[in-house]
């Protein structure tokens, strides 16, 4: 899905024993998460070692600093789904081991999600939380950094409830996307049966937090990829140059709430994402009026062609006086607009990446584009299937890589991921 405008989304192997583990597989019919991740009196020294590390991160600096603002973690959806977009982001897919079953996969999210509660906060993570037979332990890296309003995000990829025994389970929206015309996807940076979204405003802390759930998912689950994203100083533009992000619509659209949303996905989403090149080396080529005409947009402060500011309503029916439309036929805002795709929208939170120069010096940046929605058969898909038949801006694009994923709702204090789907 191209970048720069949300009209259409109303903006347009690791195996391994142990403890954690077989106590998760047997107790999948009811099991003691307390058991399963530390064994007797492991949750007391946990409070005891968080309370001990947020003190240590208070007082061993020796410059004084105002203490970062911190995203509460625990609520009636998962942060990073409304919250505010953070300058950085690490987006990263794990598999799950193929030894590793319902509870196994229940002890790992049970480590995580506890781990995140920790790190949001700003705190290390006690010894008790590593995994069984783990030799690593908590350096202190982040102390002094804060939590820089860091968000963990977690979603259940298509394999994930194969993976699990709970085929049965899987909302039919999961369905894997279909082809489309422009795709030159790369499997191996695709899918994936668990997604953690790492957002915050200093990439120290994304960088170190990604290797924290490495390390905790050591023996059940291991890294199939991973993508690092940043924002413009200011938010809004994105590496073509163009104000980004114009008429998304209301977060809470995304979210999945009524009669028919299973308990654990209550609160959830879905998210889309896409890996998209962007061919900056041609498109720095163009004269600024092709520029604008592709997207249908005023590249100096974003408002549409047809007149006014950024957020005036675009005038599809416009024409000059020769009768051609104002905003061209293929301009990315007209076939990305809902009124084009029965009034399909997205909430997309998106970022920039630059990872270097390709094997033939061109630039391989772009965006990594996220789109949440409540359904991304009624969604993203109508969307891009209509993006794929002419948009100007596609060819400018390479999309190189896909995933979806279903995000559970929020998580209370006490539970963990998706508890309510794995104890069902």
């Amino acid at each position: 899905m191209p970048q720069a405008d949300r009209e259409a989304a109303g903006d347009h192997p690791a195996a391994g024993a142990g403890e954690a583990g077989r106590a998760g597989s047997a107790a999948c019919g009811g099991f003691s998460r307390r058991r399963m991740l530390f064994g007797a009196g492991g949750a007391a020294a946990l409070a005891a070692g968080g309370a001990a590390t947020a003190a240590a991160l208070r007082d061993g600096g020796d410059r004084a600093a105002a203490p970062d603002p911190v995203v509460p973690f625990h609520g009636p959806h998962q942060a990073g789904i409304l919250t505010p977009r953070q300058q950085h982001v690490r987006l990263a897919a794990f598999d799950l081991g193929t030894r590793t079953d319902r509870g196994r996969a229940a002890a790992l999210l049970i480590r995580w999600t506890t781990a995140a509660g920790h790190l949001t906060r700003g705190e290390a993570l006690p010894p008790e939380l590593e995994p069984p037979g783990s030799r690593a332990a908590e350096t202190g890296v982040l102390a002094g950094s804060g939590p820089a309003r860091l968000t963990l995000t977690f979603g259940l990829g298509h394999a994930f409830f194969d993976r699990t025994g709970l085929t049965a389970a899987r909302p039919e929206a999961l369905a894997a996307l279909p082809a489309f015309p422009e795709d030159r996807l790369d499997p191996a940076r695709g899918d994936g049966d668990l997604l953690v979204q790492i957002g915050a405003d200093d990439p120290f802390v994304t960088a170190h937090v990604l290797r924290t759930l490495q390390r905790l998912a050591r023996g059940e689950a291991a890294l199939r990829w991973t993508m690092t994203g940043f924002t413009a100083a200011d938010g809004r533009r994105n590496l073509m140059g163009q104000v980004d992000g114009t008429n998304n619509p209301d977060a809470r659209r995304a979210l999945l709430s009524g009669p028919g949303v299973p308990a654990w996905l209550a609160g959830g989403s879905y998210v889309v994402i896409r890996r998209i090149r962007m061919l900056l080396d041609h498109w720095d080529t163009l004269p600024p009026t092709h520029r604008e005409q592709a997207l249908g947009r005023r590249t100096a402060d974003g408002a549409p062609l047809t007149g006014g500011t950024e957020h005036t309503p675009v005038d599809l029916a416009a024409v000059r006086p020769d009768g051609v439309p104002v905003i061209a036929t293929n301009a990315h805002i007209r076939l990305a607009a809902p009124a084009s795709n029965n009034g399909a929208t997205l909430v997309r939170r998106s970022w920039s990446y630059h990872d270097g120069p390709r094997a033939d010096g061109t630039p391989d940046a772009g965006l990594l584009f996220t789109a949440w929605q409540p359904d991304p058969r009624t969604g993203f898909v109508p969307v891009q299937h209509r993006l794929s038949r002419g948009d100007a801006l596609s060819r400018y694009l390479v999309h190189e890589a896909s995933a979806l994923f279903a995000v559970p709702g929020g998580i209370s204090p006490g539970g963990y991921v998706a508890q309510a789907l794995l104890e069902g």
